[in-house]
């Protein structure tokens, strides 16, 4: 009975008003749909560089502003420049990670959390192009408001 109990909180919550819609979402299915495109055209077999640039081309292509290879700012004193950079950030809203890899690892994941920590956004997709059926990870950060 209290495990019953549990499940239907769980549920309540998840369907109270306000969660049922994710975050930027007309611009995160378009962005999903280009990344669809770009998989069934390239294949799974192209390096990163290739999916970015093919990714940029429909970016252009459907009028979605975008800033690429963004350089992240220093975290602390001394930290050369340039070191890392984020693949794309769409409309000053998302950042898109593109990855080319046989499997996405924590510290992808980490990666991606802290480049909207830098960048003080509220939503990342992380994406692997060498995944034969194409998944994006959607990447929240919580300390940002919408």
């Amino acid at each position: 009975m209290l495990m019953r109990c549990e499940y239907n909180a769980n549920l309540q919550i998840a369907n109270m008003p306000g969660n049922d819609k994710p975050i930027y979402a007309e611009l995160s299915y378009k962005i999903t749909g280009i990344l669809f495109t770009v998989h069934n055209e390239l294949g799974k077999y192209r390096n990163e560089q290739q999916y970015a640039d093919a990714v940029e081309n429909y970016l252009k292509r459907y009028g979605i502003h975008y800033e690429r290879e963004k350089i992240i700012p220093g975290s602390f004193v001394g930290e050369l420049s340039g070191r890392n950079k984020i693949d794309f950030l769409i409309e000053n809203k998302i950042i898109l990670e593109l990855k080319a890899k046989r499997v996405l690892s924590k510290e992808d994941y980490y990666q991606t959390k802290r480049y909207l920590a830098a960048f003080k956004k509220k939503l990342a997709l992380l994406v692997n192009f060498r995944d034969s059926y194409l998944k994006s990870k959607r990447i929240l950060n919580a300390a940002v408001d919408e």
